[in-house]
């Protein structure tokens, strides 16, 4: 009889995003340090050779994973903005795209901190991009606003770097135990509107 876990890897059309998705499960339980290729071939059921056909190491399976999460993340971004109709409305933009971004990164949140210590990683340069592309929504938006007047001139990205700075803090606070559950939302909503208070163009003399 073959051996058919051997050669089932070479019929596994979707091997990739099964062992993407069981790392993502392994890391919400047992954290990053207890993820290896060994036992994610276990997991799915193929040699413990097969996932070396996607992923050359274990670093390689964690870019990976950090990067779908940024691409999902984005898309999550994106979507929570969308759903504003009023597309002039930078404060309910940003109050969209600080509470996805809080739901995500507290309702995923080991997944987030492999993401954040992925992207400024020398090598990382997928992750890297898709990080980009996450984040370069809120400097679209803040262009928007200074093209409005709403918001002082000034490098866009740059400015939106404070309010992901800040909401970074609440998510890294929270998923610490150091914010209760109650308190986020309104965390969240305090910060954009301080920063929307901060960000104001001068009042001309």
């Amino acid at each position: 009889m073959p051996d058919t876990t051997q050669q089932r890897p070479y019929h596994h059309g979707n091997l990739r995003t099964e062992l993407l998705e069981a790392a993502e499960r392994n890391l919400r339980k047992h954290g990053v340090e207890q993820l290896s290729l060994r036992d994610l071939a276990r997991d799915v059921g193929v040699s413990h050779a097969a996932p070396r056909r996607h992923f050359a190491d274990r670093r390689a399976l964690l870019d990976a994973l950090a990067e779908s999460g940024f691409v999902r993340l984005g898309a999550t971004l994106r979507a929570a903005v969308d759903e504003i109709d009023d597309e002039g409305d930078l404060p309910a933009h940003l109050h969209a795209f600080a509470s996805a971004y809080v739901r995500f990164a507290t309702e995923n949140a080991a997944l987030a901190g492999l993401m954040n210590s992925s992207k400024h990683r020398p090598g990382a340069t997928a992750v890297a991009e898709a990080a980009a592309a996450a984040f370069g929504q809120i400097g679209d938006l803040i262009e928007e606003g200074q093209a409005r007047g709403e918001l002082e001139q000034g490098d866009p990205e740059a400015i939106g770097l404070v309010i992901y700075a800040t909401v970074l803090g609440i998510t890294s606070m929270y998923n610490s135990g150091m914010i209760e559950p109650g308190r986020l939302e309104g965390l969240v909503d305090t910060a954009v509107t301080q920063f929307l208070r901060g960000a104001r163009p001068p009042e001309p003399h």
